[in-house]
């Protein structure tokens, strides 16, 4: 196989999560110059293309949206429930929560699942 042929390999897109002491932190990226929130660290903002630096977001935030997929999907045995979190000092992630949840419910980063996808636990 020439190298022409041969597959290209991309990096994992997924957001990295931490660990932060004995909670999970979100490791992205904010603007310096609009202070846009990142879920990852891109060398320049989207948005302004201005410098872009480290940050971590979470642990905390609030259901944006959410769904229960009742089909299994890869190693997920359904049903799985996914939701869109607002972290409350960065940006909206897409993660698996660990019960059913609704609307502007509050979360908080857990271990991400054995796959390496994000996670988050209802807050009661």
């Amino acid at each position: 196989m020439t190298a022409a042929q041969a597959p290209r390999l991309l990096g994992d897109p997924r957001p990295v999560i931490v660990e932060s002491g004995d909670q999970y932190a979100l490791a992205g990226g904010r603007c310096q110059d609009c202070g846009h929130a990142l879920t990852r660290l891109l060398p320049r903002c989207p948005w302004c293309r201005g410098q872009v630096r480290a940050e971590r977001f979470g642990p905390e935030g609030y259901v944006w949206a959410v769904t229960v997929l009742h089909i299994p999907a890869g190693d997920r045995d359904a049903p799985y429930t996914l939701g869109y979190v607002d972290l409350d000092d960065g940006p909206r992630l897409l993660v698996h929560l660990t019960e059913r949840a609704t609307i502007g419910a509050r979360v908080r980063l857990a271990k991400p699942t054995a796959a390496g996808d994000p996670a988050a636990e209802v807050l009661a």
